[in-house]
């Protein structure tokens, strides 16, 4: 079938190779680069974050954790699994996702920082997307996608690609383009250090000064962060970066001292579910599979919806 998947993010990225997999045409269409993709941005570490419905969003995570971890075995470029410590200050309830995730046990105190009581131990994907999201547009390329580089404001401004079906993974765009008044900004802030040694990916979901996550890649630590739900302003705010700092340092002291690399914003898609369904009267006669909305958690559902997307184009 001759396929239009809109949005370049690594839900439309994962959708067209999913699709070109099962021997489609695809035209992927985006207003930019990848490069300028919250996607590119993201800290893409595997943890549902800001994404419903519950039950959907764990079959979705879980299919995409086992891709990853298969992506991670073979050495693709800016995948890798990646010890992790989710960190409390009491005793926690056992997280729900810790049946997804690898060698789940209980943090011994000697793995605890200063100020935390208990933790839990596990094994997770993390995604460098500055290298992962190329290396998959260079593979979506190599199997034939082309590519519009496009702003439309109305799914009909695709309709001169002559489309059999139309993939709408565009995220916050979503809202303007089918008029989806649930679709909403989470802004996010990170900042971006040198790596003083650090191996072990740390958060705190309930860090007083707000949440706290330090994700450590090959080059540098990604610190944060803000999940500030309907602010679209992007412009980094300094007293949140000097608060992020703050936190994540009391996660992993040897941060004292590290370099700021620079600090970022971007805007997560957000919704009160995950759309994912095909709809009929978006377009008169082309078929519209939506797959939008995964607030804080594309990487860690986006092969899950990218596979269930393809199932509802093989189901046409």
């Amino acid at each position: 079938m001759r396929i239009v998947v809109l949005g370049s993010g690594i839900s439309g990225l994962s959708t067209a190779a999913e699709l070109l997999r099962d021997k489609h045409d695809v035209t992927i269409v985006s207003a930019e680069p990848i490069t300028a993709t919250t996607s590119f941005l993201a800290a893409a570490v595997w943890f549902p974050t800001a994404a419903g419905p519950v039950e959907r969003v764990r079959a979705w995570s879980e299919t995409t954790f086992e891709r990853l971890a298969v992506l991670a075995a073979a050495g693709t470029p800016g995948v890798r699994m990646c010890e992790s410590t989710a960190l409390y200050r009491g005793e926690p309830a056992v997280p729900v996702w810790s049946r997804s995730v690898r060698s789940f046990r209980a943090a011994d105190q000697a793995e605890l920082p200063r100020g935390y009581s208990f933790g839990f131990r596990f094994a997770v994907p993390l995604v460098e997307m500055p290298t992962y999201l190329p290396y998959l547009r260079d593979q979506v390329d190599a199997a034939g996608a082309r590519w519009v580089l496009r702003t439309i404001h109305r799914l009909d401004d695709l309709g001169d690609l002559c489309p059999d079906v139309v993939i709408n993974c565009a995220g916050l765009r979503a809202a303007e383009l089918v008029d989806d008044p649930e679709v909403y900004p989470i802004r996010g802030q990170i900042v971006r250090v040198a790596n003083p040694g650090l191996s072990m990916s740390l958060r705190d979901e309930a860090h007083p000064l707000g949440r706290a996550y330090v994700h450590p890649r090959a080059n540098d630590c990604v610190l944060g962060g803000s999940l500030d739900l309907g602010e679209w302003d992007t412009t980094p705010n300094a007293e949140l970066t000097r608060s992020i700092l703050a936190r994540c340092r009391d996660l992993a002291p040897a941060l004292a001292d590290s370099r700021v690399l620079e600090t970022l914003v971007g805007l997560r898609p957000g919704r009160s579910e995950v759309r994912l369904e095909l709809d009929t009267s978006a377009l008169p006669g082309i078929p519209v599979i939506h797959n939008y909305g995964h607030g804080g958690s594309g990487i860690t559902i986006g092969y899950g919806c990218a596979r269930e997307s393809a199932a509802l184009v093989a189901a046409l």
